[in-house]
């Protein structure tokens, strides 16, 4: 699954932001949900209750950062120099 299936599918707002060496996501789950996230190799998995979405990072991130606050999933994906 991509990041557009995923928020399609699971219904929540993502944000992208564009800057010359990185690009980030934000998703917005609310304020009062209890999610978490980790990474393995170039999967993000967020665990949201039951339920659990995985979705697979661009083939041109070269390292990748996520981390959860306030119900904002964010992903950090540095581009390849």
């Amino acid at each position: 699954m991509n990041i557009d299936q995923f928020t399609r599918n699971a219904g929540q707002p993502v944000r992208r932001f564009e800057y010359d060496d990185r690009s980030l996501l934000a998703v917005d789950f609310g304020p009062e949900t209890d999610a978490s996230v980790d990474l393995v190799d170039d999967t993000v998995i967020v665990v949201l209750a039951d339920d659990q979405y995985e979705f697979d990072l661009p083939e041109w991130a070269d390292d990748a950062h996520t981390f959860m606050k306030n119900g904002v999933l964010t992903v950090e994906l540095e581009a390849e120099a």
